[in-house]
């Protein structure tokens, strides 16, 4: 999912209706997009969700979530009240069907699980959002195991004047490839940032393995390592292409 691609309003659902407004601003490129925008710092015990739809699993077991955002600095702003907040909450909920509605699963913590307390750093962009200048901070958060065949996010503001201007997310996986004369198919990475994931590879036609069965391992990255056995040309052919082909030998001529 990425929200900045979206060609009509994102819809997303809000708790409650005093508390998250969706509005067209501009991204950094001068783009048109949608976001999410609010700003009740003079009000006390604020408890604002906006969530997403609904965003199929799609076989991953961890999830990567790329926020861009803007929170103002609660000193700039006159008068403001102690209660002002320069941080918001991410959450998930999994789920096998679409079936949240405006009310169910409630707004809380449990059935929601916080994956983190998100806070602007020091490194920004600046952009034009609805003729005010926004400096905007990128973070990224990642969550797993997942199970369930989907999942919704939902972020919660209480006290902050911030807007979310993009949403994007993403799981890893490792590309097809071809090594040590090997074929390896696309593997998704692992539950946690440190799984390594095996995938077992499939010799090039007329190869065949020596040493051990042949291994390539999946990180949490997406990155293929730790290569474990090779294959081998059978007798008669020869390794070319980098390993990836073996191709029968020309029989010498005899003098």
């Amino acid at each position: 999912m990425d929200s900045t691609t979206a060609t009509a309003e994102l819809g997303w659902t809000i708790y409650p209706s005093q508390g998250w407004e969706e509005v067209s601003g501009y991204d950094e490129n001068m783009n048109t997009i949608r976001t999410y925008q609010v700003c009740n710092v003079f009000d006390s015990n604020q408890n604002n969700w906006v969530r997403t739809k609904y965003i199929q699993r799609r076989g991953a077991q961890r999830i990567h979530v790329q926020m861009k955002f803007s929170v103002r600095d609660c000193s700039s702003i006159p008068n403001v009240p102690g209660s002002c907040k320069e941080t918001f909450n991410l959450y998930y909920y999994e789920s096998d069907s679409d079936t949240a509605t405006k009310s169910p699963p409630p707004w809380m913590e449990n059935p929601w699980v916080k994956v983190d307390t998100i806070a602007a750093d020091e490194s920004f962009s600046q952009v034009d959002l609805g003729g005010r200048i926004m400096k905007i901070n990128s973070e990224v958060r990642s969550f797993g195991p997942v199970s369930r065949s989907g999942f919704y996010l939902a972020f919660q503001d209480y006290g902050a004047c911030m807007s979310i201007i993009a949403v994007r997310v993403f799981y890893r996986k490792c590309p097809c490839v071809t090594q040590n004369g090997a074929i390896f198919p696309e593997t998704l990475s692992g539950a946690e940032s440190t799984s390594l994931v095996a995938a077992r590879g499939v010799c090039v036609p007329n190869g065949e393995e020596v040493d051990v069965p042949i291994k390539l391992y999946c990180n949490g990255e997406g990155e293929w390592m730790v290569p474990i056995g090779r294959c081998m040309c059978k007798a008669g052919y020869e390794s070319v292409e980098n390993g990836t082909v073996c191709r029968g030998k020309t029989p010498q001529g005899l003098d």
